[in-house]
């Protein structure tokens, strides 16, 4: 390679960085924005369509869930139940909370898992809804490689802790507005059916 094709070479390499440089500095900009424009939505937003909130209010803790049931578990545990919706694909699912109220890390949750012992280890595997009605009880759903529609993940509970759950189950008939909610360790507890 001659010189002046080296020169040629750098000045294009150059040139090059000095492109990248500017669109860097350009994209770091904004301390002359006005704070109201860059709060409206943009025009590929739909209509109608708002931003996303944050799950808590600014300057707050969210605001407690509505507890619909409550069952005393081992150790300090307490299961409490937020909501038991029945939707339109036939399914009930089960949300709540497990908190550790107690003054050491909580780890006895293999039980939670019932039968299960290898495709949804650390789960609420094990919870079952009963209509006593329709004389029947319903198992955890699970996928075809035998994972369960549920929380897993559930090792140690730290003391103070509350830990988000989850159980979906097949809906019981519509006329059935009430269940019985288990998970081993803890005492079943009615819930009612909303939707």
């Amino acid at each position: 390679m001659s010189i002046r094709q080296k020169v040629k070479v750098r000045r294009g390499a150059a040139v090059a960085v000095a492109a990248v440089l500017a669109l860097a500095l350009a994209g770091c900009g904004g301390g002359d924005e006005n704070p109201k424009e860059s709060q409206k939505p943009s025009a590929s937003q739909k209509q109608g369509d708002t931003p996303q909130k944050s799950a808590a209010p600014p300057g707050g803790s969210a605001a407690p869930a509505e507890v619909i049931a409550t069952s005393q578990g081992q150790s300090g545990i307490v299961l409490e139940i937020n909501s038991a919706t029945r939707d339109q694909d036939g399914y009930l699912t089960v949300n709540g909370q497990i908190k550790n109220t107690g003054s050491t890390p909580f780890a006895q949750t293999a039980a939670w898992r019932g039968d299960e012992k290898t495709a949804s280890p650390a789960s609420v595997a094990g919870a079952t809804v009963v209509d006593n009605a329709g004389k029947k009880r319903y198992y955890v759903l699970r996928d075809t490689e035998g994972r369960c529609a549920c929380t897993t993940g559930l090792m140690v509970i730290k003391a103070g802790e509350s830990v988000p759950f989850f159980a979906q189950f097949p809906a019981p008939p519509t006329n059935t507005t009430e269940v019985v909610f288990g998970l081993p360790t803890f005492a079943a507890t009615p819930i009612k059916i909303s939707g």
